[in-house]
This record gives C-alpha cells, structure tokens and sequence, in this order.
C-alpha cells in the first residue's frame, strides 16, 4: 500500500469514527505531547523551545507507531515565541525550573490579576481593544516597560514569530501526509468565554469572586467575547471540514463552578458558538479536562454529531451510555494507566473499552489526557496492538471517502433550523477587526481609483493585527 493510500483509509477511518458510525476498526489518536521528546530522545526543553524538533519528534512517532492521526506538533506552546513577547504567565523548561521539566502555566496571585476587578467595562466595550491596551502590557515583561525600544521590538519580534510557527504548519501536516501516511487529528483553536475569563483575564479566585460581587457584568462579558472566540475559531477550522476544532475545556467543570453557575454563565455564552460552529458545517471536539458528568444532558442538547466527547476523568462507559446515541466519544484510558500501569493491565482496559465503548463504532482510542514524558512507552504500544489486534469490525469496509461529519443527511437538516449567533447583537467594533476601514478611511486625504481594493487589502493586514492578540490570548 502506497503511503498515499494509507493517508486516504486512516481518514477515511477516522472520519467515520467522527460520524459516530462504524469504520473497518476502531481508530487511535493519541495526543502525544512531551511524550514525543521522551521517544525521540529528546528533552523537555527541546520540544518546547525548538518546534522544529517537536515536529521531528512528532513524525517519529507517526512513523514508528500504527495510528490513525495525530496532532502535527502537541507540544502547542512554543517558548521561543513566547519568550520573545516576555509572557509572565509560562515556566519556560531551563529558565527558572529543570530542562527536563514540561512549561507549565503559572496564574498570578489574585491581586495581580492581567485584568483588574473594575475593569469589566472596558472588556465589554472593545474586547480587542482592551487585550492590546490592558492586557498585553501587563502578562509581559518587555511591552509597555520603561524601554520604548524593548517593548516595540517585543511586539515586532512576537508577531513575526507567530507568522514563522504558524506557516511552518503547512508543510509538516503535509509531510505526515507523504512520508508517514497519516492525517492531522484537529484544525483550529477555540476556548469558552467563561473559560478565558477564569485562564487569562481574572484567574479562577478573582472570577469566583465576581461572580459573587457583580454577576451581570461576568455575564456581560462573556457575552462580549462571544463572536470574536467565534471568529477565531472559525477562521482556524479545517477548510475541508473533516476533522474537528480543538476546543480545551476547564473551568466549567467540576468542582470549580456548581450547576446554577453553570446553567447561567458558562453553558448560554458556548451553546450558541457550537451551534454556529455547526452551522457552517464544523464539529467542535470537547476535550473534556476534569470531570463533566454533572453537565452531560446539557451537551445532549446540541445537535446529533455536532461535536465530539473526549473523555478525561469521568468513566467511559458511563459516558458513552449517556452520549453515544447522538456523538462520538474519545479518549478515557487513564493517564495513571499508562504512566505507572504494567503493559498487561494496559491491555485488559482497553479490552474493556472495545468490548463496552466501541461495540458499533463512534469511538477513537486515546488517553484521558494529553500524554507527556510521564508515559511509558510500552504502555502506548499496548494501547495501540489492542486496538488493532481486538478492535476491528470485520464484515465492515472502510467508506471510499471521508464525508465530514455535517454532510450526512440528518446533520443539513439539523445546520439549516439553528440561529448560532445570528439574533446576537452585532460588537461596535466587529469580530476580526482592530482598526475599521471606515475609520481610517476618514483620516486619509481624498480617496480615488479602486476603493474596494484598497479596502480589501486594509482588512486583510487588520485582520492578522487582530489575529495575533486573540492567538496570544487562547494559544500562547
């Protein structure tokens, strides 16, 4: 078989998992993180500062284990870039904390919160405007210091450095494609409102607190962040719409907020961005972190094969018997499991999970979570030669192609009835843009020729203005 060939019955396979249907076999997508430096005799510093070895690590590991897609490089964070901005809020392996440690993310005590607790207006007023006047300075220690040199050149070296990493994407999705035969597992970038809030602006003690003090404008802000998280998560998604937009979840889970919060805050700002999601035909991956259980007939409320449901610390059976007969689930296999289990028990699990999990397809092998040099090797191999010896379905072939999961019959019908965030107000300064052209065009002298084109080129250099301070803010 052809490495193309290959690629195209790995898609086909791992699509039709997405579908919540049956493939030839049940498909493995492991997110594998700083486990890719501990395969490729790498360290922790390696993969984090020099992406160009986490996307080595990461085609080694396409190349020497059976799987059916894999992230392009997990290890997302790239510290250079990061470095480079002067971003308080990371531990960079080797600066501060051992070489042979992963980044970790650092949230700063509650009084030094990136946005203050009276500062909600602002956020709501201009999201975009607030993250490059309010935010930015305060999570770096280079822009708006005392040095105008310094904290120009910070923002100059970052956005360049963003526009390096991100087009460097391109060709390594294309090289698993054709010396490893294997697709990319997600496309895109999307975080919840209430969650950005929690991560980046507040932190959790700070929001707690709001959400006590003055509830409405927590509220109001999340609904302010709504079609600029939209935007982005949209403008990222897979063209093709096959595979799903990656979607981290946290603070929404138990027990950092309790039902009533969840129903009032968290579950009305991220319906209607899925739904929106959906409605321009991409599935949106859950990548439930924690537990959810508590919040699982809320999800049921979303459209059959909208999304998929990564399992993390909640049990997959149990999950699987509530969510299974609309969406696909993943993931589910402990961490614990693989990191300090024995190969044998390894297998017995994911016996288990074929037998209980995957009977009639929908399900995709994968960890509760990201996998990082805590897993043992020979724990991943069993995971994955169970899979394949245990989880085919023999007397079904694999579809000739790989429909995305909203072109099924069902699922126009479902896109064509929701409203998304069409009956949403419409931002004062809308989603995508920093500087309007109707602003600008007011302070230019006499405009003549082709306007149209002058426009369409503002907007298109606006845009990626745009793009890096909203990367920044749920990438980086």
């Amino acid at each position: 078989m052809s490495t193309e060939e290959l690629y195209q019955q790995r898609l086909a396979r791992y699509v039709t998992a997405l579908r919540n249907e049956k493939p030839d076999c049940v498909p493995i997508r492991p997110f594998v993180a700083e486990f890719t430096a501990r395969y490729a005799g790498m360290t922790c510093q390696d993969v984090a500062h020099d992406y160009r070895k986490a996307f080595e690590a990461a085609v080694k590991c396409a190349k020497d284990f059976d799987w059916d897609a894999i992230v392009p490089n997990m290890v997302y964070v790239w510290t250079g870039l990061t470095q480079a901005l002067g971003l308080r809020y990371y531990g960079i392996p080797g600066i501060g904390i051992p070489h042979t440690t992963g980044f970790n993310y650092i949230e700063p005590p509650e009084d030094q919160a990136f946005m203050r607790a009276d500062e909600y207006d602002a956020l709501i007023e201009d999201p975009t405007g607030f993250l490059y006047n309010t935010w930015l300075p305060r999570v770096s220690t280079e822009i708006g210091g005392a040095s105008a040199y310094r904290s120009r050149l910070a923002l100059v070296k970052g956005a360049m450095a963003m526009l390096e990493y991100f087009y460097a994407f391109g060709p390594q999705v294309q090289r698993l494609r054709t010396e490893c035969g294997m697709p990319s597992s997600i496309a895109g970038i999307f975080k919840a409102p209430f969650d950005i809030l929690a991560d980046k602006l507040r932190g959790y003690v700070g929001l707690v607190t709001d959400l006590h003090e003055q509830p409405e404008k927590v509220l109001a802000a999340c609904e302010a962040l709504m079609p600029h998280l939209c935007h982005v998560g949209l403008t990222t998604a897979d063209p093709n719409r096959q595979v799903p937009i990656g979607f981290w979840m946290h603070r929404g889970c138990v027990p950092f907020i309790n039902p009533r919060q969840f129903e009032t805050y968290y579950w009305p700002t991220l319906r209607p961005i899925i739904e929106e999601f959906w409605k321009h035909g991409h599935q949106t991956m859950f990548y439930a972190e924690g537990k959810w259980a508590p919040h699982l007939d809320a999800f049921t409320e979303l459209p059959a094969r909208s999304i998929l449901f990564h399992v993390d610390r909640d049990d997959v059976f149990s999950v699987r018997k509530k969510l299974g007969h609309k969406f696909a689930i993943s993931g589910g296999v402990p961490n614990l499991l693989l990191n300090y289990g024995t190969p044998g028990e390894v297998r017995a699990f994911c016996r288990r999970v074929i037998d209980e999990a995957a009977p009639d397809g929908g399900y995709i092998f994968d960890a509760g979570a990201i996998m990082q040099d805590d897993t043992r090797v020979e724990n991943l191999r069993a995971m994955t030669e169970t899979a394949r010896e245990h989880g085919v379905y023999r007397a079904v072939s694999v579809a000739p192609t790989a429909t995305p999961p909203c072109d099924t019959p069902e699922s126009v019908a479902d896109r064509q009835r929701l409203k998304g965030l069409g009956d949403r107000l419409k931002p004062q300064v809308p989603a995508g843009v920093c500087l309007p052209w109707q602003v600008k065009a007011s302070e230019l002298p006499a405009i003549t020729g082709d306007i149209d084109m002058m426009r369409r080129i503002w907007e298109q250099i606006d845009g990626l203005g745009n793009m890096f301070v909203w990367q920044v803010l749920l990438s980086f």
